[in-house]
């Protein structure tokens, strides 16, 4: 479930963020027989340019001596290492006062001590640190329940977006935050919502407002047979 949209990264495909359990899309067999096309196209082209002499080998003359120019060079850093400093998003959630009762009730590990969360760092609001983006989800289907924004304030990070009901998360998105909730008709199951609902929100000063927003219907007649109707968790309530 996690990411919401259909089957997709981005940070995916189907929307523009997230990686969801709507099975839709995707190239199949188009693709993988466009890729052997491509192969057998590149042999047709070596096999051309190598049968232009008796021996095989075409006859080019004497191999130049100029110095080939060289492209800069890069240093790529290594995956092991980041320069972003890590928050500690699990005390964060129970130490703000304005996350719900109910989620940090539920906020519990689902194995040792690794917690259903996702963190993204990133630029959302042009702060002085990497803004923190988290979302919470439950263990078994990794269904969004919770969202949140923090940004840097100081030597502490400040709450500035929140959203806490079923079938949410939220990514960012070249500097924009996507929130994405997925939208449950009767019989539905968890895998295959009747729709969704993608917002963009941009930082405007001191807040997030919502700059565009886009509705997506699904179809009815195709998939889900297959899947077993799980409930939804029930929407948090903010005391």
């Amino acid at each position: 479930m996690r990411g919401l949209a259909s089957d997709f990264s981005s940070p995916g495909d189907g929307i523009a963020a997230g990686s969801g359990t709507r099975r839709r899309g995707g190239f199949g067999p188009w693709a993988a027989s466009g890729t052997a096309m491509a192969g057998l196209a590149a042999l047709g082209l070596l096999t051309a340019g190598c049968s232009a002499g008796v021996t095989g080998v075409r006859d080019e003359g004497v191999a130049r001596n100029d110095p080939v120019a060289k492209s800069p060079a890069t240093t790529t850093p290594s995956s092991s290492t980041s320069s972003v400093k890590k928050v500690d998003v699990v005390r964060l959630l129970k130490e703000d006062p304005k996350v719900s009762k109910r989620v940090k009730a539920d906020l519990k590990p689902c194995v040792a001590d690794a917690y259903p969360i996702d963190t993204s760092y990133g630029s959302l609001t042009d702060g002085p640190a990497p803004d923190v983006v988290v979302n919470v989800m439950t263990c078994g289907d990794a269904v969004g329940v919770a969202t949140y924004v923090y940004r840097r304030d100081g030597d502490a990070y400040k709450n500035v977006f929140m959203q806490e009901e079923p079938a949410v998360y939220s990514t960012i998105d070249r500097g924009d935050l996507v929130v994405t909730k997925q939208v449950y008709g009767n019989g539905d199951t968890v895998s295959y919502p009747s729709g969704e609902i993608v917002t963009t929100h941009r930082w405007a000063g001191s807040k997030f407002t919502e700059s565009d927003r886009v509705e997506n219907e699904y179809s009815k007649a195709v998939g889900g047979d297959e899947e077993v109707d799980t409930p939804l968790p029930t929407a948090q309530s903010n005391n």
